[in-house]
C-alpha cells in the first residue's frame, strides 16, 4: 500500500476537525443538553480517521525516512487537540 503526502494531509485535516467536532459539539450536546445521538456518529468517525492517521503516519514514516523520533511526535499529535495540523506544518 502507498500513500501519498497528499492523501496523508486530506487524512490528517479530516482527524484533526473530527476530534474537534467530537470535543467542542458531540460532547456539549451529550453532557449539557442529554443529546448522545452525536457522539455515535462523530464518535465512530472520528476513531476510523484516528485508526487511519496512525497507519498514514507509519508509512509517511517509511516513505520520508523519519527517524522514530518524528514518527512517535507525528503520532502523538493525533491525540493533542489541533495537533494534526501542527504535524502537517512541521513535518510534511
Amino acid at each position: 500500500m502507498d500513500i501519498s503526502i497528499r492523501s496523508f494531509k486530506i487524512i490528517s485535516t479530516l482527524e484533526a476537525v473530527s476530534f474537534l467536532v467530537l470535543l467542542g459539539i458531540a460532547m456539549p450536546l451529550k453532557y449539557i443538553w442529554d443529546m448522545p445521538q452525536m457522539v455515535q456518529v462523530v464518535g465512530m468517525a472520528h476513531g476510523v480517521l484516528f485508526i487511519i492517521y496512525l497507519i498514514g503516519a507509519y508509512f509517511m514514516y517509511e516513505k520520508l525516512n523519519w527517524p522514530i523520533k518524528t514518527l512517535l511526535i507525528v503520532m502523538a499529535c493525533s491525540v493533542l487537540p489541533f495537533g494534526p495540523f501542527y504535524a502537517e506544518r512541521k513535518y510534511l
